[in-house]
């Protein structure tokens, strides 16, 4: 049932999209890594593969941290300025066409900020429980994961992510929860005690949004034994 109403929902907006003249494989710049995901070697025996989804913070962890995702088979596939359902369009080329055992969706700060226009929290939720289905249709474990913390957006002010970020996190976690899937909370560990990313610990105050070295590493310290732990019980 769940995943009928997935397909259905994609079929919809993949006709609202041509309607528009838009090429959908555009709009979700699914072409970015398409070079790359053609590149990549089969699945080897024993490789624990996994896929980080994600937007411009995914992207930016694995060029600035690529020691961490080169030593554990990590695979980043993160797009600046992407929302979910942008990640949706491309999650069977960008995660399940790689046959991972695992991927991590880091999604939702863009929707929050209306990159892509205003957009509910339960919808934003909603494009992350689907790609979680995804997953778990193709045998895949879904790591859900809390959306960072902000205290604005330099680039589109007055979204009030202070209230939004954690109303997200509640829907998030609480659909992780019920259904028995990791739950990497981000957040409680690198706010400022106000709602914000830690600055200037875990980002510059010009920024506030994307994490510096010290908060990547910071998430690698939380991510990465419960990364551990669900590939060991796979």
């Amino acid at each position: 049932m769940k995943f009928t109403l997935l397909l259905s929902l994609l079929i919809v907006l993949t006709t609202s999209l041509l309607a528009q003249r838009v090429n959908v494989i555009d709009y979700a710049k699914g072409a970015q890594y398409e070079a790359a995901n053609a590149a990549l070697p089969s699945v080897q025996k024993g490789e624990k593969r996994v896929v980080f989804m994600g937007d411009s913070i995914t992207a930016a962890w694995a060029k600035k941290r690529p020691a961490f995702f080169v030593d554990n088979h990590y695979i980043g596939r993160g797009i600046s300025g992407q929302v979910t359902h942008q990640m949706l369009l491309r999650f069977r080329a960008e995660v399940i066409d790689l046959k991972p055992q695992a991927v991590v969706i880091l999604a939702g700060t863009n929707d929050i900020a209306q990159n892509s226009g205003p957009a509910t929290l339960e919808s934003v939720a909603g494009n992350i429980m689907s790609m979680a289905e995804l997953a778990q249709q193709n045998d895949i474990i879904p790591i859900l994961c809390s959306v960072l913390p902000a205290k604005d957006y330099p680039w589109r002010a007055d979204k009030d992510p202070l209230t939004n970020i954690p109303k997200l996190n509640a829907l998030i976690k609480a659909y992780a929860n019920a259904n028995k899937i990791p739950y990497v909370d981000y957040f409680s560990a690198m706010e400022d005690g106000q709602g914000g990313l830690k600055v200037p610990e875990y980002t510059a105050a010009t920024d506030l949004v994307h994490p510096n070295e010290t908060g990547f590493a910071a998430m690698e310290r939380i991510l990465k034994p419960i990364i551990d732990k669900a590939l060991k019980h796979n």
